[in-house]
């Protein structure tokens, strides 16, 4: 049994009595009973509450509210299949050009719980490898980490919501990397959990919180 010091009562779709469904905008009458050791709640339409019989007086609280239709799911902007697709077909390119983007098509899996972390590999005169493996296929994605700096997260940013939003391919090649006013912090590598933060649309957010 639930404890009644808590619980959750969701509003009903229809009328208890007539279980007609209410309409967007139609006006209810809720009322809360206590039976069984637990509280129950009771949605109804005004005709119905109307002809409610003289039991109404043993209710433990009655209000009246404004029945509004949930709004339908927003769509995802950036549909996973497709962030999923993308990275599979530039890591089959094989071009060493787009492995900003791959990384950050990597990181934004790696958020929606797709891909998960394994290992990271330190290798000697080269950029560390993350290990990542799919959740559901087990394949194994191995995605070498460009250790990003500041001044590029934007520019890659750009990059990759112009291939995920068909306004360029990877066909095409990419804009120049921004030329570095101060070549000292503004080139120094964040780390990879500041990109994980919010790899894809807030992207520019991590400027403020690695200052």
């Amino acid at each position: 049994m639930l404890n009644p010091d808590w619980d959750i009562k969701p509003r009903g779709t229809c009328c208890t009595q007539c279980q007609e469904p209410f309409q967007d905008g139609q006006d209810y009458v809720s009322a809360l009973t206590f039976d069984s050791e637990e509280y129950q709640r009771r949605d109804q339409c005004q005709k119905c509450w109307a002809v409610q019989p003289a039991e109404r007086d043993s209710l433990v609280s009655v209000w009246k509210g404004t029945f509004r239709a949930p709004p339908p799911p927003a769509p995802d902007p950036l549909n996973r299949e497709t962030v999923e697709t993308t990275l599979r077909d530039l890591i089959a390119r094989g071009q060493p050009e787009l492995r900003n983007v791959i990384y950050i098509l990597a990181v934004m899996l790696e958020r929606r719980r797709i891909l998960v972390e394994k290992e990271v590999q330190q290798r000697p005169n080269d950029l560390p490898l993350r290990v990542y493996e799919h959740r559901r296929t087990g394949d194994t994605f191995l995605i070498a980490d460009p250790m990003l700096s500041l001044n590029q997260l934007e520019h890659v940013r750009r990059e990759v919501m112009q291939l995920l939003d068909g306004s360029r391919t990877a066909d095409e090649p990419p804009a120049p990397q921004p030329i570095t006013e101060a070549a000292g912090a503004a080139s120094e590598p964040i780390a990879a959990s500041a990109v994980k933060d919010e790899p894809h649309a807030g992207l520019e957010d991590n400027r403020r919180h690695d200052h």
